[in-house]
C-alpha cells in the first residue's frame, strides 16, 4: 500500500485550503445542491474501495468528479472489515451522542442508495439495547434519546418475557427498543456502492495495490502502483487495516485488531411473525447480535477487549481456537437461552481502533489534498454513507457542513 512519508515529514507547506470541521445542520441528500460543473474540474483518487471508499466513490461520482478507485483486491472482499453478512444499524448511540446527527445524515443516504440501485441494503427490524440501568453506556443512550428526540420504547421485564422470550435480562436491567434500527448487509453494500459509482462514471482498478501516495508541490497528488503513476487533484484514502502500511508516519496510532463473528442456531424455529430485532448488550458482559436475514441463525460479536492484536494485516490468522469461544458461550448461556451455545460458523475480520475510539476523518497534516478516513473502531459501517459524503465535501470543497469537530484530523493531537 502507499507511503506518504514525504507528506507527514512536513516537507511541503500546508496547502491551499484548510478542511473546516465547523458544525452545521445535517442536510439530507435531497436537500443538497450538487455542483457537477465545478466538481468535474477535479480528478479524485479513492485508495481502498471498501466500507468507506465505495461510499466516497459513489458520492464523488454523483457530484460529477472524475473518480478512479484503487483496491488491492476487489470491492466486497472478505479480507478486511466489511464482512460477516450483517452489521447493526442503530439510531441510539452507546459511546457518544455526538454521532447521532451523522447517523441521521447516513440514514438519508442509505435511503438514496437503495432508491438509486433497487437493492435492499438495509432492513429496519428495530434494535434492543440493554444493560444495567446505571451503566455509563446506557446513560449515554438515554441522554442521546432525550437530546435528539429519538423514537424509542422502554420495555419492562414482563413485556420482555412476552415479546422477546429469546432474551434473558438481569434484575436492574434497562431495555430500550430503538425504533429506527436494524441491520445492513456489508458485502452487498460495498459492491452496490462501487457499482453505482461506476455507473456514474467512476473507474475502479481492481487488484491494483497502491504503493505510494505522493503530494505534489503546488497542489495535487500522485498515485503510484506497480505499473504506473497517475496525477490527481485530491485523494481520499480509506486504508482500513492497512493504514500502517499505507501511512507508516501517521502521527496518530491506529491499532489493528482481529475480530471474531460467530453464528448460533436456535433450539427451535420461532413463529414467522415473531419480532427479531438486532441487539446490543452493555455492562460487564458486552456483546451484540443480529438474526440472519433468513432467520436460521443468530450472529454474535464481542467488543474490542476480546480482540487480539494483528501484527501484519497481510497475514491474518483466521483459525479460531476453542478458548476464544468461551466468552461467546458465556453470553449465550446467560442471556440467550434459545440458542445452542455451540456455534455453527465462525469468521475472522480486522478492525482499526484509535485510543479514543474516535475515527480519524479529514486532511493529513500538511497535505490538505489527501483526505483520510481511518480507525472507526468497529462503529463505522452504519455511518459509512455519511463518511463518504463528508470525504467528497473535503476533497472537492475543502470543508463540510457536517458536525465532525470531535472526529476531525484538523488540529488533532491525540488519537
Amino acid at each position: 500500500m502507499p507511503h506518504c512519508g514525504t507528506c507527514l515529514a512536513g516537507a511541503l507547506p500546508s496547502s491551499r485550503h484548510k478542511a473546516s470541521s465547523r458544525s452545521g445542520t445535517a442536510h439530507g441528500p435531497a436537500q443538497r445542491k450538487e455542483s457537477p460543473v465545478s466538481a468535474a474540474r477535479k480528478r479524485v483518487a479513492v485508495v481502498g474501495v471498501g466500507t468507506m471508499g465505495s461510499q466516497a466513490a459513489w458520492r464523488l461520482a454523483g457530484r460529477g468528479a472524475e473518480v478512479v478507485g484503487y483496491d488491492r483486491f476487489a470491492p466486497g472482499h472478505d479480507r478486511s472489515a466489511a464482512g460477516g453478512e450483517t452489521r447493526v444499524f442503530r439510531s441510539v448511540q452507546t459511546h457518544d451522542g455526538r454521532y447521532v446527527p451523522l447517523v441521521r445524515h447516513a440514514d438519508a443516504l442509505w435511503k438514496q442508495l437503495q432508491a438509486e440501485t433497487g437493492r435492499e441494503l438495509r432492513r429496519l427490524t428495530g434494535a434492543l439495547v440493554m444493560g444495567p440501568a446505571d451503566d455509563p453506556e446506557m446513560r449515554t443512550v438515554m441522554d442521546g434519546i432525550a437530546e435528539h428526540g429519538l423514537g424509542h420504547e422502554v420495555i419492562d421485564a414482563e413485556a420482555m418475557k412476552e415479546r422477546f422470550p429469546q432474551f434473558r435480562v438481569d434484575d436492574g436491567d434497562l431495555v430500550v427498543l430503538d425504533a429506527h434500527a436494524g441491520f445492513v448487509r456489508p458485502e452487498l453494500t460495498v459492491q452496490t456502492a462501487a457499482r453505482r459509482a461506476e455507473e456514474l462514471g467512476a473507474r475502479i482498478r481492481r487488484y491494483t495495490p497502491v504503493r505510494e501516495v505522493i503530494p505534489v508541490a503546488g497542489g495535487g497528488v500522485e498515485i503510484r502502483t506497480d505499473t504506473d503513476t497517475e496525477r490527481f487533484d485530491a485523494a481520499v484514502v480509506t486504508p482500513g487495516p492497512w493504514v500502517g502500511d499505507l501511512l507508516p508516519d501517521l502521527p496518530w496510532e491506529v491499532n489493528i485488531c482481529r475480530a471474531i463473528s460467530a453464528w448460533f442456531m436456535p433450539h427451535e424455529d420461532r413463529p414467522a411473525d415473531a419480532e427479531r430485532p438486532a441487539f446490543i448488550r452493555c455492562g460487564d458482559l458486552s456483546f451484540y447480535g443480529i438474526p440472519s436475514p433468513d432467520g436460521l441463525t443468530v450472529k454474535l460479536g464481542l467488543p474490542q477487549p476480546h480482540h487480539k492484536p494483528v501484527a501484519d494485516p497481510n497475514r491474518l490468522d483466521r483459525t479460531v481456537a476453542p478458548e476464544e469461544l468461551e466468552s461467546f458461550t458465556t453470553a449465550v448461556r446467560r442471556h440467550l437461552p434459545g440458542l445452542n451455545p455451540d456455534p455453527v460458523r465462525l469468521s475472522v475480520f480486522m478492525e482499526g481502533y484509535t485510543d479514543s475510539t474516535r475515527p480519524l476523518v479529514g486532511p493529513l497534516p500538511g497535505c490538505d489534498d489527501i483526505v483520510l478516513l481511518a480507525g472507526f473502531s468497529g462503529q463505522g459501517f452504519k455511518m459509512s454513507p455519511a463518511m463518504g459524503d463528508i470525504a467528497a465535501d473535503l476533497a472537492l470543497d475543502g470543508h463540510t457542513s457536517q458536525p465532525i469537530d470531535f472526529i476531525t484530523t484538523h488540529g488533532r493531537t491525540a488519537a
